[in-house]
């Protein structure tokens, strides 16, 4: 009865003119934002924060607008992925690989309708499980102490790591570095400045919003003048589009069985999207066999891992919501949104800000079905985003980062700033280093110091006490299994070739 209570309260928020008008945007916004290759969901959000700041908008409306546009990119990445064969995101990589190929067949209209439907069963199952589980999960969460948070924030980089690089010691370098940049600025125990060289500007340390939007909008300017560019133009054009009911109910065990998978997935700290469609297809592909001809252009091919990644971004959400970890990039990103807003992410949160978790929920299953209407009938108007010239598009990015930024603060420092992670991104992903850590440990850098210097004092400083509970242990055996079992999943585990038609 809680639940129906607090979900009536949501959509009572959702419901209100304004709200909902926000959640369309974001839907809209999002879908563009996820079409056009290389963009994907992180820094479309990134991009669009500082927005949320200029206009004012309270925490309730600027979460809504911002996982709306979470949600509709993950939605729209399936579209340059079917007709260009190149993956709006990471997590729409999958979808190349049967997307494509019916694209080719003459039926790209029918991949856009089935992996749309997809979408669509994944992330709805997934904001169900959202509603049902995070609540479950808060009450857990009253059991962590100093200890168990140390050691779930451990786990946090040690998963986020082994998925989002396939080197290790890459993976370990980047959280390092946030970890580095998240002790400059004054101590909070002692009020000493550390690592600011004398200037004034980095006493309160490092803005990581000014870190997002560097490392996230700025460096993709910058990779996308090098690399995408050449690829603005629709590959495949689109024909009649009609909604092929028959394929879409023969598919239907297989995006149930991806959503629940994909959602696990999702609930996992660090795995994310990625992880949720690629095990998503390979279990689907296993399934059928090689009588299932996957690869060729079938169905269930573009509906597993699309009902998988959609359904791990809305399981990305719980441990965000309920113990303060990212469960992925984007939700790392909305992280630091609720962080600037003065709210912080826990188990109390559901009891002190019933408004904003609930008001969540309830715009994101609204936003499943606007994304619904959107992306099947208007299919065709996302597409001719496909051919937005970059001579259009980067000017675009770059002035909404730079004034979006200056507008928070005034200051011509953190524009420089922003410059500089903006190269020190680019340099990353040249070099093939995961840029998410980075912000992981910007993001949880002074909550992990905190914490462990509380088990410290609690302890009379004996670093036995980290060890000294059964839930702080198992967080210490899946951070050590988190970052190397990837090491050796690797070796058995082989991603299938992208088609290089």
């Amino acid at each position: 009865m809680d639940i129906l209570a607090n979900l009536a309260l949501g959509f009572d928020i959702a419901l209100s003119p304004y709200t909902f008008l926000l959640a369309v945007i974001g839907c809209f916004l999002g879908t563009i934002i996820g079409a056009l290759p290389g963009l994907g969901p992180s820094n479309g959000v990134a991009i669009l924060i500082p927005i949320t700041f200029t206009l004012g908008l309270d925490a309730v409306a600027a979460l809504v607008l911002l996982t709306s546009v979470y949600y509709g990119a993950m939605y729209g990445g399936r579209i340059s992925s079917i007709l260009l064969n190149i993956p709006g995101d990471e997590p729409a990589m999958m979808t190349t690989l049967d997307g494509f190929p019916m694209a080719k067949n003459g039926r790209a209209g029918d991949a856009l309708v089935i992996s749309g439907v997809a979408s669509f069963v994944g992330a709805l199952l997934a904001t169900l499980g959202l509603m049902l589980l995070a609540p479950l999960l808060a009450r857990v969460a009253y059991l962590f102490g100093p200890a168990e948070y140390f050691a779930l924030y451990l786990l946090a980089f040690s998963t986020l790591g082994g998925i989002a690089s396939s080197n290790q010691a890459k993976a370990a370098l980047a959280s390092c570095a946030g970890l580095g940049i998240a002790m400059i600025g004054l101590d909070n125990t002692t009020g000493m400045p550390r690592f600011t060289g004398g200037n004034m500007h980095l006493m309160d340390g490092v803005d990581f919003l000014v870190a997002i939007v560097g490392l996230f909008a700025v460096s993709e300017v910058f990779v996308f003048i090098e690399s995408h560019g050449k690829n603005s133009a629709v590959g495949i054009k689109l024909g009649k589009v009609t909604i092929p009911y028959r394929e879409i109910w023969s598919t239907r065990w297989t995006m149930l069985r991806s959503s629940v998978v994909g959602f696990i997935a999702g609930v996992l700290p660090g795995a994310g999207a990625s992880l949720g469609s690629f095990l998503t297809y390979m279990m689907e592909k296993s399934i059928a066999g090689n009588k299932g001809g996957f690869g060729t252009g079938v169905a269930k091919g573009v509906a597993a891992p699309e009902a998988g990644n959609n359904a791990a971004a809305g399981g990305a959400l719980v441990p965000m919501l309920t113990l303060g970890v990212p469960g992925s990039g984007t939700t790392a990103v909305l992280l630091a949104v609720l962080m600037t807003l003065n709210i912080t992410p826990g188990p109390t949160l559901f009891a002190d800000r019933p408004d904003v978790v609930w008001g969540l929920i309830a715009s994101l299953l609204i936003a499943n079905f606007v994304l619904l209407a959107m992306n099947v009938p208007m299919v065709k108007v996302f597409v001719r985003i496909l051919s937005v010239p970059p001579a259009l598009l980067l000017p675009g990015v770059t002035m909404i980062s730079f004034v979006g930024i200056y507008s928070l603060s005034g200051s011509y420092f953190d524009l420089v700033l922003m410059i500089a992670f903006g190269v020190m991104g680019y340099v990353f992903r040249k070099l093939d280093i995961p840029t998410v850590p980075v912000i992981l440990g910007i993001l949880l850098g002074n909550q992990m110091e905190d914490n462990l210097r509380r088990a410290m004092v609690l302890s009379d400083g004996d670093w036995t006490f980290l060890f000294s509970s059964a839930i702080a242990n198992g967080l210490w055996i899946a951070a050590v299994l988190g970052f190397v079992a990837p090491l050796f999943l690797r070796r058995f585990l082989k991603k299938p070739e992208l088609s290089e038609d």
